[in-house]
């Protein structure tokens, strides 16, 4: 398992669009990922469960990877957040 940490930096913070496009790259990957925000775990893979963790501008993920291809799912995820999400 890898983990690690970063910012949301776009200003709306993880809604519907940049939850979707946060989703499509998790299920890219065969590995499990999951991240923390605050005291809530998600399941990365799962819109809802994004949406529910109430990500805001500002939060820091701890995202975490466990399987055949986390480390390359962990750079997949650190850079899609680092890029903004599309907006």
């Amino acid at each position: 398992m890898v983990s690690q940490k970063v910012k949301i930096t776009n200003t709306t913070g993880l809604h519907l669009r940049p939850a979707g496009l946060f989703c499509k790259t998790a299920v890219e990957y065969q590995s499990n990922i999951t991240f923390r925000v605050r005291n809530t775990i998600a399941n990365a893979k799962s819109v809802l469960s994004v949406l529910g963790a109430c990500v805001k501008c500002g939060d820091e993920l701890e995202i975490f990877c466990d399987g055949v291809d986390e480390e390359e799912a962990l750079r997949g995820m650190v850079e899609i957040i680092e890029s903004g999400l599309g907006e």
